[in-house]
């Protein structure tokens, strides 16, 4: 089987700096030929275009996170819609709404993901959304900002159900993270993924973080070798082969992120 790593942040010094091409080694082990760095500032932006060029199967995007809304200015997108232009880059985001943490006002958030949006569809670039506690606040700003022709994912579902059918019918995907996998915190999202189209699913790690049962038993930090496990419970979830489901996702986030076949690692390497 082959995986798509569909959002990671590996491009972060702290939690992959000493050890990354390890990291990289055990992921190509585990059948992870591809991956997507999420930027969420300019600076992780652009570590990760740096990253994605220097290892073929690794993509980037550019955006800007919630939670450093206030730090955003028009400046700064300019600045990410010129780095948009490498050909690694295949995707804008991570943008979205937060109201859980609130780091930034809600005014403040909704100004620079309308930006963000403008620039991602500009550009005709898909985009990667974080959403989180909005209330239906992001679902309803995409109706009103792009009510057809809208491409994407957003990444590390929490809503609900009706929340889902929505973005799906804008045509975006929705990312399946491991919280799919532990017991308590994932008991709605299994419940609901039995209901995703199979056209509709990412898989994900999010990688250093929401890493996986078993292994957060015993791995603090979440790596894209670990993209497989969310894959399994999946597959057992909605009573369908894994190697099946397996190749419609990676064919799924392949399509989205326009990765050619040529871009593709072999599997034997």
């Amino acid at each position: 089987m082959r995986f798509f790593d569909s959002h990671c942040h590996i491009e972060d010094e702290r939690a992959f700096g000493k050890d990354r091409d390890d990291m990289l080694r055990r992921a190509r082990e585990s059948g992870v030929l591809c991956m997507m760095i999420a930027g969420i500032s300019l600076e992780r932006s652009r570590a990760a275009v740096a990253l994605s060029e220097a290892n073929p199967g690794l993509f980037a995007s550019v955006g800007i996170h919630p939670h450093d809304s206030e730090s955003c200015n028009g400046s700064i997108i300019s600045v990410l819609a010129s780095l948009a232009r490498n050909p690694k880059v295949r995707a804008w985001g991570e943008c979205g709404l937060d109201f859980n943490r609130m780091h930034a006002p809600m005014d403040v958030q909704e100004r620079w993901l309308e930006a963000q949006i403008d620039a991602a569809l500009a550009l005709k670039l898909p985009i990667i959304f974080h959403e989180r506690d909005s209330r239906g606040k992001l679902l309803s700003m995409l109706r009103h900002m792009a009510p057809s022709g809208l491409s994407g994912v957003v990444h590390c579902f929490s809503g609900n159900l009706e929340e889902m059918k929505g973005y799906l019918d804008l045509g975006l995907h929705i990312g399946i993270t491991g919280i799919l996998t532990h017991k308590q915190r994932g008991e709605e999202l299994r419940s609901m993924v039995r209901m995703l189209p199979d056209d509709g699913i990412l898989i994900e790690t999010d990688a250093p973080y929401l890493t996986p049962s078993p292994e957060r038993n015993r791995h603090k930090r979440n790596e894209p070798a670990f993209v497989p496990t969310v894959l399994k419970t999946l597959a057992a979830i909605r009573r369908t082969s894994e190697e099946e489901l397996a190749e419609t996702v990676f064919q799924n986030t392949c399509e989205l992120f326009r990765v050619k076949p040529d871009e593709i690692p072999d599997l034997k390497e």
